[in-house]
C-alpha cells in the first residue's frame, strides 16, 4: 500500500529528487572553490636547541643524512636553525681536542658544533640564549674566521639573526654587525650578525628575519648586547611586535612576499602569539621551548612527547596563512615543510602534504622511513661526530657511584616541580658547602641549571612509549647498568656553575623562594624554579606573586647535624618570632649569586641580602670536572662517597602530587609544620 507522506515532507522529498536528476526545482548543492594554483614551492628545513643531550654523534650523522636527501629532492630549498646551536657540555667540549684540528683547522671548544652545520649547508640562524652562554667574547670566536700558525678556522658560514638585539655597543660583536648587513644576501653574510637576510632560491627571494626572547639578560650573559623590549615591557606581546614587524616590512616594502620568522622564544606560545599579530610573515620557525610538533605521518622517537601538530596554523591580521613549525632538539629530528605559494605569495594551506612534511626522526627507524641508513650520513660531519665521540667515550669509563633508580632531569619537570635529581644535586652542593664551612644549613639552585636526565628511555618490543630506566651499559669501558660516569654528570650539569655560600634572614630566604615561584604555570620552562637542600617549603600558585609560599621548614638549622628537630621559619602567613634574628648559611650557584651589585642569573635578588657574607668556593676561572667548589665536581664527589654501587641512590622520583620537599598546594595539601 502507497504511503501518503505531510505535505512538508512531501515537498522537500520531491525537490530532492529534482535536485539529484538534474532539475531546477531546488537550489544547487555547495561545492568547494578550486585551490589556487601553486606559482612558487618552497621546501624549508630547519633544526633548534642542539644542546640538550643524548646521543649527538648519532643524531648529526642521521640529521646529515636526511639534510642531503631532501635538497636533492626539492631544489627548491633553505635550511634553517631558530637558535641553541650549542651548549657548554661534553660534546661542545670535545672540539678542543687537537684531534679535531684536521677538520676544524683550529680546535677549539663548540667548533664542532658549528662546522657539522657549515657542512650541511645551514643558510641563517636565530640567535638563541645558550650561544650566548659563555659571553659574547666567546660568542664572536665561534662566528668569526681566525688565524694561527698558518691553519684558519673559518667561522660559521652562515649569519646569526635577532631584530630585536643591538650590538653596537658589545666591543666583541660591534664589527660584525654593520647596518649594511641588514637584508643582504645570506651567502655574503659568513661571520656577520643581520636583523634579516635574502635567500634567492632560483630567481625568489624569500626574507629571513631573526628574533630572540627578551629574557636574554636574566638568562644568559649578554655583556653589552642591548635587548628590546627591556623592563616591564618584556611581558608585553604587542612590544616584541613592535621589536619585530619593522624587519619584516622592510621586506615586503621591497616586494618580498614570502617571510620566514626564526624565532627563539623559550616558550612556544610566545610564537603562537606573534602569529596572529605580525603582518607579512607566511612561517615562524619556533625555538628554545624543545616542543616536538608531528603529523600523523611522523614517527615519535620513544621517550618523546608529541606536543601538537605540525605545523600549528594561524591568521595573521591581514587575513593570510601563518605557520608555526618546531622540532624537539638534539638533532633527533629534521623538521621539513614544503610550502606551496599562490601568485600574490600565501601560503595553499590546502595544498600541504603531510607525507612530505613534519618531523623527520633522525635515528635507524626514522631514516629507514626516508629510505636511508647512517651510511648515507654526509662524510665530513661522520669524520667530526666520530672524533668527538672518541674524545668523550673515555669520559664515560670515569665513574662516581650510581643509581638504581632513573634520576629525573627532565626540562618541564625540574622547572616545575621537585625532583629526584634536583633533590640529589642540591644534597651534593650541600654536603660540598659544609666540608669548608660546617654552619652551611640550605642549598638553593636553579631547575634551569639541570640539562639531561640520568638513566635511559627504551620502548619495549611492539611499543611506542618510551619506559624511563637506570643509565646503561658501557662494557667497553667497564660501566655497568646504573653506574654514574663523568660523561653523565658533565651532560646533567653542563653549565659546571662555581658555588657560592651566603647568609639569609627568615624574610630573606622568603623572598628568594618567592621569586623562584613568581612565574610557575603548569608546564613552564620557566629556568628560575628551585631545587633545594636543607628545607622544605610549599606555595600556592593561586595566591598574588609574592605571597604564594606558604610554609619554610629548615631541617637542621645550624648546619652540624645531626637533626634535632625541623625549625619552622614561615607558617600561617607570618614568621615564627624565636627565628627572627636568625642567620641561615645558603650555599646557592655562582650564576644565581651574580655580581653582589645588581640581579643574579635568571633574576634572582642575592644583591639585597642585609649581610651576606659571602665566600666563593670555586676559582674565578678556569672551572672544570675536577675542580673543587664546581657543581660538577660537588656532585661527583657526593655520588662516590655516599652513593657507590654497593649502595646505589635508589629515592624514585614521584608526581608533583606526592612531592614532599617542595609541595604545591594546587596539587596536594600542605603537610608541613605549622609551628615549632
Amino acid at each position: 500500500m502507497a504511503q501518503h507522506l505531510p505535505s512538508g515532507l512531501l515537498a522537500t522529498a520531491l525537490a530532492f529528487s529534482l535536485a539529484a536528476c538534474g532539475g531546477g526545482g531546488g537550489p544547487a548543492p555547495a561545492t568547494t572553490p578550486p585551490l589556487p594554483a601553486t606559482a612558487f614551492s618552497l621546501q624549508v628545513l630547519h633544526v633548534a636547541d642542539m644542546d640538550s643531550g643524548g646521543d649527538l654523534v648519532t643524531n648529526a650523522k642521521g640529521l646529515s643524512a636526511l639534510v642531503q636527501r631532501f635538497r636533492a629532492d626539492v631544489p627548491n630549498t633553505v635550511f634553517l636553525s631558530s637558535g641553541d646551536n650549542y651548549i657548554p657540555g661534553p660534546f661542545f667540549n670535545a672540539s678542543d681536542d687537537a684531534s679535531l684540528s684536521p677538520e676544524l683547522g683550529i680546535s677549539g671548544a663548540g667548533r664542532g658544533d658549528i662546522e657539522i652545520l657549515n657542512l650541511m649547508g645551514l643558510q641563517a640562524s636565530a640567535v638563541g640564549n645558550h650561544d650566548l652562554d659563555l659571553g659574547t667574547n666567546f660568542f664572536a670566536s665561534l662566528i668569526n674566521r681566525s688565524s694561527s700558525g698558518g691553519n684558519t678556522w673559518r667561522g660559521a658560514q652562515f649569519p646569526y639573526l635577532a631584530s630585536n638585539l643591538t650590538f653596537s655597543a658589545d666591543s666583541n660583536l660591534a664589527s660584525l654587525a654593520n647596518a649594511a648587513n641588514d637584508g643582504a644576501e645570506a651567502s655574503t653574510l659568513n661571520n656577520k650578525l643581520a636583523r634579516y637576510t635574502v635567500i634567492t632560491v632560483n630567481g625568489e627571494r624569500i626574507g629571513v628575519v631573526g628574533a630572540s626572547t627578551p629574557t636574554l639578560p636574566s638568562i644568559t650573559s649578554v655583556g653589552n648586547i642591548g635587548v628590546a623590549p627591556s623592563g616591564a615591557a618584556v611581558a608585553s606581546i604587542d612590544a616584541l611586535v613592535a621589536e619585530i614587524q619593522p624587519s619584516v616590512t622592510a621586506l615586503t616594502t621591497q616586494g618580498i612576499n614570502k617571510v620566514v620568522l626564526l624565532a627563539h622564544m623559550q616558550q612556544l606560545q610566545v610564537e603562537q602569539q606573534l602569529a596572529t599579530r605580525l603582518r607579512g610573515v607566511d612561517l615562524i620557525i619556533a625555538g628554545g621551548s624543545n616542543t616536538g610538533l608531528y603529523d600523523a605521518n611522523d614517527r615519535v622517537r620513544p621517550g618523546d612527547t608529541n606536543g601538537g601538530v605540525y605545523p600549528l596554523r594561524y591568521t595573521s591580521p591581514g587575513n593570510e596563512p601563518v605557520l608555526v613549525v618546531n622540532v624537539d632538539a638534539d638533532y633527533k629530528y629534521l623538521g621539513r615543510i614544503v610550502l606551496p605559494f599562490d601568485a600574490q605569495g600565501r601560503v595553499i594551506t590546502g595544498r600541504l602534504d603531510t607525507t612530505l612534511n613534519g618531523a623527520w626522526a633522525t635515528d635507524t627507524d626514522g631514516l629507514a622511513r626516508a629510505g636511508l641508513t647512517l651510511a648515507d650520513a654526509m662524510p665530513g660531519v661522520v669524520a667530526i661526530t666520530d672524533k668527538i665521540g672518541a674524545v668523550i667515550s673515555t669520559k664515560d669509563g670515569a665513574l662516581f657511584g650510581a643509581a638504581s633508580v632513573y634520576l629525573e632531569g627532565d626540562r618541564v619537570l625540574v622547572r616545575n616541580q621537585e625532583t629526584n635529581l634536583g633533590n640529589l644535586t642540591a644534597e651534593a652542593n650541600l654536603a660540598h658547602a659544609q666540608t669548608l664551612d660546617g654552619s652551611t644549613t640550605l642549598s638553593l639552585k636553579n631547575g634551569g641549571g639541570i640539562r639531561s636526565s640520568l638513566g635511559s628511555v627504551d620502548a619495549p618490543p611492539g611499543s611506542t612509549t618510551g619506559v624511563k630506566g637506570i643509565t646503561k651499559a658501557n662494557p667497553s669501558v667497564n660501566k655497568q647498568a646504573g653506574d654514574i660516569s663523568q660523561l653523565d654528570i658533565e651532560f646533567a650539569l653542563r653549565f659546571n656553575n662555581g658555588l657560592s655560600v651566603l647568609s639569609v634572614t627568615p624574610s630573606e630566604l622568603k623572598t628568594l623562594l618567592e621569586h623562584g615561584i613568581s612565574d610557575w604555570l603548569v608546564n613552564s620552562t620557566q629556568g628560575k624554579f628551585p631545587q633545594v637542600a636543607g628545607l622544605r617549603f610549599s606555595f600556592d600558585p593561586g595566591q598574588p606573586v609574592g605571597s604564594r609560599v606558604r610554609t619554610i621548614v629548615v631541617d637542621d638549622a645550624d648546619g652540624t647535624g645531626p637533626l634535632t628537630g625541623p625549625e619552622v621559619v614561615y607558617a600561617q602567613g607570618a614568621f615564627t618570632p624565636e627565628v627572627a634574628a636568625r642567620r641561615y648559611r645558603m650555599v646557592t650557584l655562582g650564576f644565581l649569586a651574580g655580581n653582589g651589585t645588581t640581579a643574579g642569573g635568571d633574576g634572582y635578588p642575592f644583591n639585597t641580602l642585609s649581610a651576606p657574607a659571602r665566600q666563593d668556593l670555586a676559582p674565578a676561572s678556569g672551572n672544570g670536572f675536577s675542580t673543587p667548589g664546581g657543581e660538577q665536581n660537588a656532585f661527583a664527589s657526593h655520588m662516590a662517597n655516599r652513593y657507590p654501587r654497593s649502595s646505589p641512590y635508589g629515592a624514585a622520583d614521584t608526581a608533583a602530587s606526592a612531592d614532599t620537599r617542595i609541595q604545591n598546594l594546587s596539587l596536594r595539601a600542605d603537610s608541613l609544620p605549622q609551628s615549632n
